[in-house]
């Protein structure tokens, strides 16, 4: 239920709205700012209409008082007759959410005080998220304000000016390197090399060269002497990607060099200090690999000072849309197609979606469908028909067979994800083959879309008609 604070000196205002616009509202009607005051505080209503009266006294009391409530969180509506039109419109300007007639279409009064509710919910879910983002900006280029990542950014500047290891594990696709990065951008080595080593892309018979770095002759083929990865991370910080996958034999060589904190090239007995940071990443799962005698329970242990689990992106679903559009603006400047936000059925259906492959996965079907799209903003046909399937399979598969009313609604929405499929995912075509409006398809496969059995006037006109009658009576 959306409660409405309605500010007014017509005392039949609010019977008449209540009766027109149904249960979904409920209405607190007041005469005066002490009212609007006490109405805020006591019954917690987050949208507002202010009726503007044409007496000169009264009318400059509504224009303050709309005027204070602008400066508020609260979604104001003006509600004015032609008289007033310029006034509404200025106040409008001036902050207001919007402005309807007086007397006003229900229709129209109705869509507009669900959307200044929406409009209010999205100020408070801002507030909520703002501060999480400023917290969380320093984490280099790490993304999202749920709890989980939230967690995340706590453990990364509890690590950051600490020299101990630190083990990143999660899922392929989660970002283990950008926690490792903001390790290395929050701490004092900030200003000193990041080196990343991808430890299962280096040949076995190369690994212990290529991370230690070897002199002119070691082995066949070598024509002068090389740094390895530790010489050349030097006082910064060095990160070895998928450790799980280096073989017993290099994991001991490892080991030693953690211990020691020293090693020396290939073909040369000079120690060489280890100066630089280590931090650790795996996709695999370690201590059943150490339980199989695959990976050292030393080599483990040494490694896993510190642990830091990144969740798979589909236990923070609630950031998908912060992730998308920030890939999305990226693409669009790189690719130079323009586009700054997603359509909400788009939204949907990235949200629906299982994400097997976590982050990488999300931003490869961003960058695909930047550079399929056709508009300005990305619309749900521009993704994978797959994970179209998914948003419509999932909405025709929720509605329960009942009432004739939503036998018919769900016959409805078979016939539109037919009509998707048969035209490779475009809804413009779709609608066009069913003989009906883009608009119509798009709420018949909202998720929300779905019937309610209600008692209304034979056409919207003559509900329009009735109510303006029965305002002006």
């Amino acid at each position: 239920m959306i409660r409405v604070g309605l500010y007014s000196q017509d005392s039949m205002l609010q019977p008449l709205l209540s009766s027109a616009l149904g249960s979904e509202f409920q209405f607190f009607l007041v005469s005066d700012e002490t009212g609007i005051n006490r109405l805020l505080s006591t019954e917690n209503c987050n949208v507002m209409i202010l009726d503007l009266n044409s007496d000169h006294d009264s009318l400059q009391e509504s224009i303050e008082c709309a005027r204070r409530m602008i400066t508020t969180q609260v979604s104001c509506v003006i509600m004015a007759d032609d008289r007033l039109r310029l006034t509404a419109a200025e106040l409008v300007r001036q902050g207001a959410y919007g402005y309807c007639h007086r007397p006003p279409s229900i229709r129209d009064l109705r869509i507009m005080l669900r959307r200044a509710h929406e409009n209010f919910s999205l100020k408070q879910q801002l507030d909520v998220i703002q501060p999480l983002r400023e917290s969380a900006s320093d984490c280099d280029r790490m993304i999202g304000a749920s709890p989980q990542m939230q967690h995340i950014y706590r453990l990364v500047r509890s690590v950051a000016n600490i020299n101990a290891s630190v083990l990143v594990t999660g899922e392929s696709g989660t970002g283990k390197e950008l926690v490792a990065r903001a390790i290395h951008n929050l701490g004092a080595r900030s200003n000193r090399p990041f080196v990343a080593v991808a430890c299962g892309a280096i040949p076995e018979t190369l690994i212990e060269a290529e991370l230690f770095g070897h002199e002119k002759g070691a082995f066949t083929g070598t024509v002068g002497s090389r740094e390895g990865y530790f010489e050349q991370a030097g006082d910064g910080t060095l990160f070895l990607d998928e450790i799980g996958d280096l073989s017993l034999y290099t994991q001991v060589k490892l080991l030693r060099v953690l211990q020691q904190r020293e090693f020396s090239r290939l073909g040369s007995n000079r120690l060489i200090p280890l100066r630089a940071r280590v931090i650790f990443a795996t996709h695999k799962n370690l201590p059943e690999m150490v339980a199989q005698g695959t990976f050292r329970q030393d080599l483990y242990y040494r490694i896993n000072v510190m642990g830091i689990e990144v969740p798979p992106l589909q236990e923070h679903s609630e950031d998908i849309p912060q992730i998308a559009t920030h890939f999305l603006r990226h693409y669009s400047q790189m690719y130079q197609k323009p586009m700054e936000d997603i359509e909400p059925d788009a939204l949907a259906m990235l949200q629906r979606h299982p994400w097997p492959g976590n982050v990488r996965e999300l931003e490869n079907v961003i960058q695909r469908a930047i550079i399929l799209a056709h508009r300005e903003m990305l619309q749900g046909e521009d993704l994978p028909l797959n994970i179209q399937d998914e948003l419509i399979a999932s909405i025709d598969d929720g509605l329960p067979i009942g009432s004739f009313e939503r036998q018919l609604h769900d016959y409805k929405i078979r016939l539109v994800a037919t009509a998707i499929r048969e035209n490779n995912g475009n809804k413009t075509l779709a609608a066009r083959s069913l003989c009906i409006s883009r608009a119509y398809l798009h709420r018949l496969i909202r998720p929300e879309a779905t019937p309610t059995l209600t008692l209304v006037a034979n056409s919207e006109s003559e509900e329009s008609a009735l109510v303006r009658g029965t305002f002006s009576a």
